[in-house]
């Protein structure tokens, strides 16, 4: 292997690391202001929880960009950290959107016949998974090749991220347990769901890298 290889690979072995430790950490942090509001906002309004937890997801989306942008500002030159963080964001707010839809308008929903609410379920999800890796497609594909594989790897990584949540948390949750219980089973969940994330993606950024 010749000197700059070497540099190449270390070098891209340095970003994994980086993305993992900073990523994890940023979308745990972030993940905490939509735990807590969804928390105490259980048995609240549609109306009142909405704005909400859409104003949490904003702030889990700039911080989830904030932590991503540290470390493709490393290996990226004159990466554009604050658009990524706003896009970030933004597609933070139509993630929960999306989430919440089913339950907030369930009555509009039990209306309609199987087929539909299936198919509409089925789209709604694909737009949640791919949401994020959309918006920050749009900032990336000046900077990579292939970007367009970011959207697929960011979906798959929300999915396994979603998927270590449910498995931790799903157990755990029980009817009537104290508010500091159901928070804690929800902060332990979001640092799994974060790791997971991070780890796929990281592998992603790896690879995408020039």
């Amino acid at each position: 292997m010749t000197t700059s290889a070497a540099v190449h690979v270390l070098n891209r072995a340095g970003v994994f690391r980086a993305w993992l430790r900073t990523v994890t950490v940023a979308e745990f942090l972030g993940f905490l202001a939509p735990a807590f509001a969804g928390a105490l906002l259980a048995d609240a309004d549609a109306a009142v929880a909405m704005p909400v937890i859409l104003a949490a997801g904003a702030v889990e989306g700039a911080v989830l960009g904030t932590g991503q942008a540290l470390v493709l500002r490393w290996a990226l030159p004159r990466f554009p950290r604050r658009r990524w963080v706003a896009v970030t964001a933004v597609a933070a707010v139509v993630a929960y959107l999306i989430g919440m839809s089913p339950s907030t308008f369930s009555g509009v929903w039990q209306s309609w016949p199987v087929a539909v609410t299936a198919a509409v379920a089925v789209l709604l999800g694909l737009l949640l998974l791919c949401s994020i890796g959309i918006a920050q497609w749009t900032v990336l594909r000046r900077f990579i090749g292939h970007a367009g594989w970011w959207i697929a790897a960011t979906a798959v990584a929300w999915l396994a991220g979603l998927a270590a949540f449910l498995l931790v948390t799903m157990p755990l949750w029980h009817p009537g347990q104290a508010m500091i219980l159901v928070v804690a089973v929800g902060i332990a969940g979001g640092l799994v769901m974060a790791a997971t994330m991070a780890a796929v993606t990281g592998a992603a950024v790896r690879r995408l890298l020039p």
